[in-house]
């Protein structure tokens, strides 16, 4: 794109005598072609660096981590039961003609009670027996919180029925959750540590080094695959340390143990008689 384009550099030109225009043109035509060339010989050229977009926005890595982490937790936690579907940014479609080209949402996370666990492209209500999710997790955007707040909290509660809903901001923090009563969404209060508790999963929600996590009734932190691994993996370099330690304990004990049957020899008594 010709620099001749910006509404600044036109109004400057306009204001110049022909000549000084001409020279101009000339000199920015034989930069932007020295420049392009310079990229040419390198094989490369690069497009402009202020081209629009108007492709949707992408989750940030943050965005995408979250979501991960929550469905390992819970998968993991859950690994023994059959009775429930955990997915993460999957397109629930809920059209009353049951038709895909109409009313679906992807949520950012949700938990759906009572069903088969096995895997799905999608989650489409009419082939489900009419279920909607019984938990909804939103992981709050520029792009999306206002959606999040607004909009989806009113499908959730009105369309889905969702007894729960969460919407956590990982930018500022924000944690906030939700219950149906009365067909209403009311406040969830936190406790003391600012976790919340689900009822539909029998387990509190909480921020935990600026993620979001899920911890059982008693407050204990639920932990990831590969969280659980290191911790299995220092539980057994403890265990082996205190080991180690035993056996040095039980090397000093008999070394001692002979050094004082040698002393009791050399004053003339028997060790095994004392």
């Amino acid at each position: 794109m010709s620099s001749l384009s910006n509404p600044e550099i036109q109004d400057k030109v306009q204001d110049q005598p022909q000549d000084q225009t001409t020279d101009l043109q000339s000199q920015e035509t034989s930069e932007a072609t020295a420049e392009l060339g310079d990229s040419l010989e390198d094989g490369i050229v690069f497009p402009p660096g202020d081209l629009y977009s108007d492709e949707p926005p992408m989750e940030t890595e943050f965005h995408l981590r979250q979501m991960i982490l929550l469905l390992q937790c819970l998968e993991a936690w859950w690994r023994g039961r059959q009775d429930f579907y955990a997915c993460g940014n999957m397109t629930i479609y809920y059209s009353p003609r049951q038709l895909k080209s109409e009313h679906f949402r992807g949520p950012d996370f949700f938990v759906v009670l009572g069903t088969d666990r096995k895997p799905r492209k999608s989650w489409v209500v009419w082939e489900e027996g009419g279920q909607y999710p019984n938990l909804i997790i939103e992981i709050l955007s520029d792009s999306t919180a206002n959606t999040d707040r607004g909009l989806k909290k009113q499908i959730y509660q009105n369309v889905f029925r969702t007894p729960e809903y969460f919407w956590f901001d990982p930018s500022t923090q924000e944690f906030k959750g939700f219950q149906l009563l009365a067909g209403v969404y009311q406040d969830l209060q936190p406790d003391s540590r600012g976790w919340l508790w689900s009822q539909q999963l029998e387990l509190y929600l909480g921020v935990y080094e600026s993620k979001l996590r899920f911890f059982t009734p008693d407050g204990e932190l639920i932990l990831n695959p590969e969280e659980a691994a290191l911790q299995e993996l220092q539980r057994a370099e403890q265990e082996k340390q205190r080991a180690e330690q035993e056996k040095q304990r039980a090397e000093q004990a008999e070394q001692q143990a002979a050094r004082l049957a040698a002393k009791l020899r050399e004053l003339g008594i028997d060790p095994s008689q004392v």
